[in-house]
């Protein structure tokens, strides 16, 4: 499965920094699959299940300077894809979002936290060109 394009991989980085004002990042997006994501939730939550989308924040949420590791199942993203009825590059911008937004402190364990979370995620999906994710000349 192919990764999604750089240009427009970093448009949608550089948005996410703009909108969260945000000067200083080291960020690190790993585009894998389901074993690679099933391992990882494993070894650092003691959860045994699939998931699409795993966050690292490598140093304190107080810092300003965001330093971190994002983790995708591209796989998963198909999957969730089409149970959402949504286009894939769609479902992958939203996940590096996702990703991100976990790294500057959003939560999504409460129901609350979700809510406000996914309203983030639209918003930012609105502002961004994800369409252009996997295109071979961008």
């Amino acid at each position: 499965q192919k990764t999604p394009n750089q240009k427009s991989f970093l448009k949608i980085l550089e948005k996410l920094l703009s909108i969260n004002e945000i000067k200083n990042a080291e960020l690190s997006y790993i585009f894998g699959d389901d074993q690679l994501l099933l391992e990882l939730k494993n070894k650092f939550f003691k959860e045994n299940h699939f998931t699409d989308v795993i966050a690292f924040r490598l140093n304190n949420y107080e810092e300003l300077k965001v330093e971190g590791e994002v983790y995708i199942s591209l796989p998963r993203a198909k999957e969730n894809a089409k149970l959402y009825n949504q286009p894939y590059e769609k479902e992958v911008a939203r996940l590096i979002i996702h990703g991100f937004l976990h790294l500057i402190g959003y939560l999504d364990s409460t129901n609350k936290d979700k809510r406000k979370m996914t309203e983030s995620e639209d918003d930012i999906l609105k502002e961004v060109n994800w369409l252009t994710l996997f295109n071979e000349n961008e």
